[in-house]
Order: C-alpha cells, then structure tokens, then sequence
C-alpha cells in the first residue's frame, strides 16, 4: 500500500469524473445511506460490531464512495481485532478524500496489529510529534517491537510530555521496562496507567497481562474483570482469560471465554489464534492448524501465530514447514529459546544435525541453566557421531537435572557411541532404576544388549520390562526380537502376535509376524495380516506400502500399482506413497505417467519441497535431465544449507556432461558438509577420470579419517590403485576396509584385484569364504556366475545362477543368463528358463536375444526373428545383439538384409566377432 497522503488537489478531469459519478449515486438514496450509517454508529454504541458491521456494509453497497462508512468500518475493525480489513477500508477512506492526519493513527494501529512495525514508522514519520502522544505512542511501539529500544523511550517519553499519564505511552514504557527485566518499574507504571486511566481498557488488559507473566493469578484475573466492567463482553478480555485457562489446565473455562470473545468478535484474528492454542494444548494439531491458516492467511507477519505454526507442524510431523516458520520467528525474536529449541528438534528430526548444532550455538552461553537445552545439542552431536561433545553436554544436563531417567539414557547412548559398553549399560540400567515405568530406558537396555548380542541379558531385561508393563504392545514386540536373537521364533511369534492382540493396528509386530511368514515361504498369510490390520485401520500408510512391497516380492506388478494408488488417494498429502508410485511406474517403463503423475502432486503441493523432489528425481529418472536440473535448483534455493542437493545437482550435471558445473556443485555440497560421504566420492570419481590420482587419494584418506567406523575410504583407496592398475596394492586396501567393515561389494572388488594381481586361487578362496558366511547374497553369486561365463566355466556358472534363482525366482536377469549358460552346455531346460525370464522382462533387449537366439537355432526362426528385431532396435550399440539378428535374417532367408545389417557392423573396430562374420559374408 502506498504512503498515506491528505489528496487536496484534483485535475479539472478528475473533478469531472468525480462530479458525475457523484450524480450516478443519487439514485441510491442519499437518506437510505445515512440512516445505514446512524444504525451502525447507534449499534456500535452498545458494544455490537457485528451488527454496526452489516449495517455499514449495506451503506456501502448502497454508495462504495461514501468516505466516513468507510472510515468508521475501518475503526471498528481495529476494535475487533482484524488487522488487515480495518488497514484496507482505512485506506480507501483517505483515497475518497478522509483527511490523512485524522487517519493515520488508526491507520498506525491496524498496520501495528499486523506486526508491520516498520511500516508503522514510515506512514508516521513525517509526523510533528510535539503535541502529539497518540503517533508518538505509537512509533514507541513500533520501535520496541523492533528491538530499538532507545528510539522507543525517546518516543515514549515524548508522547508523556505531550499528554502526562498518557495510557498508551505508560504501556509501552512497561513493555520497555519488562523488557530489560525491570519487574518493579513496570509494575509501577502499569499501576500509574489505571490509576490516572480507570476507565482505559487497554491499561487494564497489559496490567492483566503483566501480573500474569509473575504468576499472580488472582491479580491478573482481577485486572481483566475490570475490563468487562469498563467494557462487558469485550474480546481482548475473554482472550486473555483463556490465556491464564490454558495455562492453568482448564481447558472447558478457556473455550467458554473463547467463544464470549467469538460472540462480538466472529472473525477477530486473535479470537482464531487463541482457539488454535487451545486446541494445540489438547493435541488437536489439525484443527490448530485450520484457525492458524486463518491467521496467517490475513496476517504472516502476526509472530505469535508464526511461532504456534512451527510448534503445530512438528507435531504433525511436517518438517520443512515447521522448520520454515521457526527460521522466520527467529530472525525477529532470536533470544526466543522455546524457538530455537524447537527448530533445533525439527532439524534433529530431518537428519540435519549440523545445523542443529549451529542453531543451539547461540544458547549454549556459559550461564545456561536448561538441562533441555543441554540435551538437544547432546542428541544433536551423537546425530553428528561427534559422541565425545555429545557426552560432555548430556553430562552438563545431568549436573543440572540429576537423577532423570531421560538424561542417563542419553548418556548411555553416547558411551555405547564411543565404544565403552560396560559404562553404556551402566546408564542404561540407572535410567531403568529411575523410572520403572518409561518404555524408552529400559528399551535401550535391550536394544544395547542385544546389539552385543547378549541375548540372555536382553531377556532379563525385557521380562523386566514386560512385568511394569504387561500391556505395552512395544515391549511384546522387543520381546520378540529377543527371541529372535535367540533363535526362538515360535516364542518370537508368540510375542509378535500377543503384540498384536493387544492393539490390532499395531503395525511393527504385523511387519515382523510378515516376515516370518515370508521366511517361511507363505506370502500369502503375510498378505492376510497386513489386510487384517486394515480392518481395525482403514486407512493405514505403512500397511498399504507392505501389501506394495508383496507385489513386488510376487512379481505382480498390478497389485503392487493397486496399493499404490490407493495409498496415494487415501494419503494425498504423504509424500512416501507418492514417491514410491512414480517410482514404481518408472520401473515399469512407463516415463509419460510417472512425470504427469509427479507434476501434478507437485502442483497440488507447490509449498511442499517432498513433492518438488519427487517431480526433480522423477525427470531425472524419466530422461529430462535438464528439467531434472531446473526442479532441484529450485529445491536448492528453498533449502539452501542441503548438502544432499548440491550433490544431486552434480550428479544431473555428470549426466548432461558439464564436469564444470558439477565440480562446482560438489565444492558447495562440501563447503556446506565437509564429511558428506556422497559428494566426497563423487568428487573423487571425477579426479580420476581426469587423471589427478594424487587429488583423489587426498580425498580417500580424508575420507578414512572422517569416517574411521566405515570401510569407505579404504575402498576409495583400493579404486583409485585400480584405477593406476596397481591391483596388489588395490588388494591391501581392500582388506583394510573389509577388516573394518565386510560386505559383498568389498569381496567382489578384492576378488578383481587379486585376480588382476595374478592370485587367482586366493580371489577364489576369498568369494567362497564369503558366500559360505551369506549363502543369501544374490549380488555377488551373480558376480560370480558372470566371471565364471566369462572364462567359460559355464557350469560353475550355472550352479550360482540356480542358487540365484532358488533365493530370487523372479530375478529376470538370473533367469535369462542361467538360460545362456545352460544353452551353451545343450542342455534342454535352457529354453525353459528363457521363457520364464522373458515373462518377467519383455523390454529387455539381452532377455529378447537370449530367447530370441535360442528360439532361431532350435527352428522357431520367425518369432526368434521378430524378438531379435526388438532387441535390435532397443540396443542399437550392442554389436552381439546386432550380430543374433543378421544370422536369424540369414535363417529366414532374408539374405539382402542379412548382408547390409553384417556390413554394418564390420564397420565397427571393436566387433569381437568380426572374422567369423566375414566368413558368413562369403556366404551370402
């Protein structure tokens, strides 16, 4: 809105304009008006805004350039507490030709109301303030909001040199005087300001509001009751008196007052935030959130409201924007410890602990006495894996709060993070002796028994457990995984299910009592509980996402899409389902519904930055890398400090080719988390395919030092030596990362480099000692079989892929290679196996050669034909493929084609075949 001004000139057209759309209102009535406009001031008279509302509402239908219907609606909108109406309608009556300074005050308030505290000095400074304590209160105000406080007394005291004892002036020096924590000077004032003012309302409601904040109670419900003698039914009061009932635990006193004030004040913006506090006391976080939409709609920068807002959307768990309404609190109230508290807990929750720790920092003074405060920035470094300085601050919380449960348990976490088991348990075991009857103590008392895998301990603890709390479906389902631990699955069963008799929809033993059936091979009875836990809740997420996950574990794509979508439609708002749906399309090939279906979530949700990194993963994925590049610079900029951005950033950048840009973008992902393990990898990747191996191995040891618990940087190492084809030193550190930490992919890799190194009969001995420790893992017995068809050992080859298929049945690609290898050794389930695979996989061109080849050697040359055709034209590069279809053409006696397609490729240098193929040209 533009800066109020007294308009005193007008053009001889404007004039012309305004003299004849004056006469075009005299057929309205001029009396009609005025009567409209006398009802509303008698109806404001006896306290009824609503009513003096409608009327003034009905005048101005009647005649939209009457100034004063404008001006009085405004003022009464200020009385009833909506900001931005009274700011609007005040503005017009000015742009009718209101006289400005007769306004501004009022305009002041409205723009004060909304918080617009600069605003409100723009608009008034201009102002003579000699004379004037209205505009000089005012601009006090507005100073103190703002944090000036010496421009706020200056005012201030002008405004009592104006007029002494000047009410508002009083006020606002008390707000100053709190402010620096001086009690008794406020104290004084606001008892100067009723005793001068008695008739004032806004006097008694802060003299309310300040007995209040010293807990007297009485006083402060003393001090509103003078307002509703002054002023009887007046909403302020009401407001305020629900304030001290929600302190106070009276939830029922506190609506009944809140529905008085919703009697003369329907729409007032503090009657919608008052409710919403009070149905966030009563953890009715969505019906908070409606009255606080409502608010913020009309208001964002109301701060209060703000700050509720933050609080509401992290108990619903709404991360980003709980975290987006803390940030803008902050930046204007940052001495706001429940604020930074909370921010830092919404960060903890979205796995950002180093800016958790930066958000703390400023708290974390040397005279800091919150044992909370200690214990958030304790969690915030074990998150961090810093567990020394998470320690020091649980200890520091300790010394303050001494004997809490909470606090021990803590301790014993970060103890068990630094590797001193007997002092973890030690805690743990206090934590429980302290409070017999909290779950989380004694649960980590298990979950750290059982991690060193002290399956006896854990059962004496959990029997413990189970005895406080015999009905807690949680401590049924730990009690089973005990018993899992100790391979007693028919007492884990028993366990999960009296978990589940206990509460129905409990969805962790429902998941664990599903695993067991889908160990025991009945996909089936799985399916049946998660169907049956729908039943008591019909719109369970985690159940409809498993009964997915079975269609994928069934190869029944239909099923797993049906869930899905019936997920996403129960659950519009969830991301996960989403997420998981436009995935699922994309595995299925199917690009065009998976970015429509993307793109339109994120539209529904334009505020949401889940949905956004959807639609950006979902082009990556579906071949638009540069809108792909577009969404997640978009997604950078709502969150800037996101270290895993700029790496997907740089990721996109690789695909399209800009080492540049994606150098650029690791350098930031770095800068923003020095020891995020992605980027750092990535970054490497890129020295050496550049040739910088020293760049690189700086990385792989800066790695080894930031991550010493993971085999990482060790791995790092052994790939760039490979890289240097310096296989046995490859092999060294190798070993040290799968000393650190074994895994398939480490056995693979040292197998390569032994076998590299010349020590093939040690590469062999390593894979098998592995396979023999996880007879399970798929990945590397593929590996295995496909380094045994490469040395031609196809019958080695073929017992890993059966024990593939045996674990995998729906492995497509096992299917299709155990189908080649037995084909190579003639034997007649090859095409058998082949069939199967390219059920599984109809699009996949090395699943069409293999069926496609088979099918043109054993006679069936027309359909082998026709698969080696689309294969062909779905892997255009793949000379072998190329080759397949040139011998079927020949077979079907298509010789012409045969030829061209056989001189194409001996145009390729790299043709293994090449020799073989000029023979068959001869041929021809």
């Amino acid at each position: 809105m533009s800066t109020i001004k007294n308009k005193r000139t007008m053009s001889l057209a404007a004039l012309t304009v305004a003299i004849v759309f004056g006469a075009s209102l005299a057929g309205c009535g001029k009396g009609d008006v005025q009567k409209l406009v006398a009802e509303a001031k008698q109806y404001e008279q006896k306290g009824e805004h609503k009513a003096a509302i409608i009327q003034l509402k009905n005048a101005l239908q009647k005649n939209p350039g009457d100034r004063e219907a404008r001006y009085l609606l405004g003022t009464i909108y200020l009385k009833t507490g909506d900001g931005p109406s009274a700011e609007k309608e005040l503005s017009k009556a000015v742009s009718l030709g209101m006289d400005a300074a007769q306004v501004r005050p009022d305009f002041a308030r409205a723009l004060l109301m909304q918080g617009q505290y600069q605003k409100v000095l723009d608009e008034t400074q201009a102002v003579d303030l000699k004379g004037n304590a209205v505009i000089a209160s005012l601009r006090g105000s507005a100073y103190l909001a703002l944090g000036k406080v010496e421009q706020a007394r200056a005012s201030l005291e002008a405004a009592l040199q104006a007029t002494p004892d000047h009410p508002e002036a009083l006020i606002g020096l008390a707000r100053l005087a709190l402010s620096q924590k001086d009690i008794a000077r406020a104290n004084q004032l606001m008892e100067q300001a009723t005793t001068k003012n008695p008739g004032h309302v806004e006097a008694w409601l802060f003299k309310g509001d300040l007995e209040r904040a010293q807990n007297r109670i009485d006083a402060s419900l003393a001090a509103y009751g003078e307002v509703l003698k002054i002023k009887p039914g007046d909403a302020g009061a009401h407001i305020a008196r629900a304030y001290v009932a929600i302190g106070s635990g009276k939830l029922k006193e506190a609506q009944a007052d809140i529905e008085a004030a919703k009697k003369s004040n329907p729409n007032g913006l503090l009657v919608f935030y008052t409710q919403a506090l009070l149905d966030f006391s009563e953890k009715k976080h969505a019906v908070a959130l409606e009255s606080l939409q409502q608010v913020l709609r009309a208001a964002p920068e109301h701060m209060p409201s703000v700050l509720l807002a933050g609080a509401v959307q992290y108990a619903l768990g709404s991360s980003e924007q709980a975290e987006q309404h803390l940030k803008k609190y902050l930046e204007q109230n940052p001495d706001n410890l429940y604020a930074r508290k909370l921010l830092a807990s919404t960060l903890l929750n979205s796995r950002q602990a180093p800016r958790a720790i930066t958000t703390l920092a400023p708290a974390l003074k040397d005279d800091a006495k919150d044992p909370q405060l200690f214990m958030l920035a304790g969690e915030a470094h074990m998150q961090a894996k810093d567990f020394g300085k998470a320690t020091e601050y649980f200890e520091k919380a300790n010394a303050l709060a001494p004997n809490t449960a909470r606090v021990h348990a803590a301790l014993g976490m970060s103890k068990l993070g630094q590797g001193d088991n007997e002092r973890a348990i030690a805690e743990l075991e206090k934590a429980t002796s302290l409070d017999v009857k909290a779950a989380q103590p004694g649960i980590l008392l298990v979950m750290t028994h059982l991690r060193q895998k002290e399956y006896d301990k854990a059962l004496i603890a959990v029997l413990r457990l189970e005895k406080e709390q015999p009905d807690n479906p949680l401590v049924q389902n730990i009690k089973g995984g005990v018993y899992m631990g100790r391979k007693e699955l028919a007492n884990a069963r028993a366990s999960f299910e009296k978990a589940v008799a206990l509460q129905p929809s409990y969805f962790p033993a429902v998941q664990n009592l599903a695993q067991l059936d889908l160990q025991n091979k009945q996909p089936e009875a799985a399916k049946k509980r998660y169907l049956a836990l729908l039943e008591h809740d019909k719109k369970n997420l985690q159940a409809m996402i498993a009964l997915a996950g079975l269609g994928v574990v069934q190869g029944n794509n239909e099923e797993t899409r049906t869930w899905l979508e019936r997920a996403v439609s129960e659950h519009p708002d969830e991301a996960q389902p989403a997420g998981l749906l436009v995935t699922h399309y994309l595995r299925l090939g199917d690009k065009q519904k998976a970015l429509t279906l993307a793109a339109k979530l994120q539209s529904a949700h334009p505020d949401n930055p889940k949905f956004l990194g959807i639609l950006a993963e979902a082009q990556s994925a579906g071949g638009e890398p540069r809108a792909a590049l577009e969404s997640f610079g978009k997604l950078a900029a709502l969150q800037p400090e996101s270290a895993q951005l700029q790496y997907r950033i740089a990721t996109i950048n690789l695909m399209l080719k800009d080492e540049v840009a994606a150098a650029s973008a690791l350098k930031k992902s770095q800068q923003l988390d020095p020891a995020f393990l992605p980027a750092q990898l990535a970054m490497a990747g890129i020295d050496v395919q550049k040739g910088r191996f020293e760049d690189a191995l700086a990385i792989a040891r800066q790695v080894q030092k930031q991550h010493a618990r993971l085999a990482a940087g060790h791995a790092l190492e052994g790939d760039i030596l490979m890289a240097q084809k310096k296989p046995a030193q490859a092999v060294g550190a190798y070993e040290r990362g799968a000393a650190i930490e074994p895994s398939g992919l480490l056995s693979v890799k040292l197998h390569g480099a032994l076998v590299q190194a010349g020590k093939n009969p040690a590469a062999e001995a390593r894979l098998g000692h592995w396979l023999k420790d996880n007879p399970s893992d798929t990945r590397v017995r593929m590996y295995l079989a496909n380094y045994k068809l490469v040395s031609r050992q196809n019958k080695a080859a073929i017992e890993q892929l059966q024990a593939v298929v045996k674990l995998e049945p729906q492995n497509a690609l096992a299917l299709n290679n155990l189908a080649w290898a037995l084909g190579e050794e003639k034997d007649p389930r090859a095409l058998q196996y082949a069939e199967q695979a390219f059920k599984l996989a109809p699009e996949n061109p090395a699943v069409l050669d293999t069926l496609g080849w088979m099918l043109a050697e054993k006679g069936d040359a027309a359909r082998g034909l026709t698969l080696l055709q689309k294969a062909s034209g779905l892997a255009p590069g793949s000379a072998d493929i190329r080759y397949h279809y040139a011998q079927a053409l020949m077979k079907t006696g298509d010789k012409a084609k045969a030829r061209k397609e056989i001189e194409q490729l001996l145009t390729n240098k790299g043709f293994a075949k090449a020799d073989e193929a000029r023979a068959l040209l001869k041929q021809l």
